[in-house]
């Protein structure tokens, strides 16, 4: 008798499914299909992305190598091309690399190009302060301590990437201007950092020993 029963309720359930089947079949269909066609998709753009990526990367390769050879002004046009091409990680390294590159026939134009990339809010803070950082090493022996320290103090906090560079850079701005405060305020942050490396603090303190008896007070 249960036997029986189990047969009955199996029909019931095929019954059930057949009906489901038949009024809902088309909607599964398009589900499936519009699954099947999203992983398609998606896995076309991951290929597509790598190979960009791919191409992008030998591409900075053979510039970087340009560099190498000193063919800077082929290395500086190569680097545009992959800036202008590349993927966003590529883009922003080669904008840098080419910035470099001016840097050896122009370096004004080099600072132009560093500025351009700190001012982009599309490329990573870091990287931003890296582009800072390099333009200010290029204008150091000529810019005004007033300039450099406009450029420099944004990055120079406790909590920045370069901040050692940015300190050391300022510090030796304000001895060149004769500026004695503002010098000894940043040998002071530079002592004071933990985090300082010993080669730096080592300069530091040629530095301050260059400075006026009553400074080191």
């Amino acid at each position: 008798m249960s036997e029986l029963f189990n047969e009955v309720d199996e029909e019931v359930r095929r019954e059930q499914l057949k009906k489901l089947w038949d009024k809902y079949s088309l909607f599964i269909i398009a589900g499936l299909i519009l699954i099947i066609a999203g992983v398609g998709a998606w896995r076309g753009y991951q290929y597509y992305e790598g190979k960009k990526a791919a191409e992008a990367g030998a591409a900075f390769t053979a510039a970087a190598e340009l560099a190498e050879q000193n063919k800077h002004a082929e290395a500086e046009a190569a680097f545009n091309k992959v800036a202008a091409t590349a993927p966003a990680g590529y883009r922003t390294l080669a904008r840098l690399r080419a910035a470099a590159e001016a840097a050896q026939r122009d370096p004004k134009e080099a600072v132009k190009l560093y500025d351009s990339i700190a001012a982009d809010r599309s490329v990573p803070a870091q990287d931003r302060d890296l582009a800072t950082l390099r333009a200010a090493q290029l204008l150091l022996d000529t810019a005004s301590y007033t300039d450099m320290s406009q450029r420099l103090e944004p990055i120079a906090g406790a909590k920045g990437a370069y901040r050692h560079t940015a300190r050391e850079m300022l510090a030796l701005s304000a001895w060149r201007a004769n500026n004695v405060a503002a010098t000894r305020q940043w040998i002071e942050q530079i002592n004071t950092d933990p985090e300082t490396p010993a080669s730096l603090r080592n300069r530091a303190e040629v530095m301050q020993a260059l400075l006026p008896p009553a400074a080191k007070s």
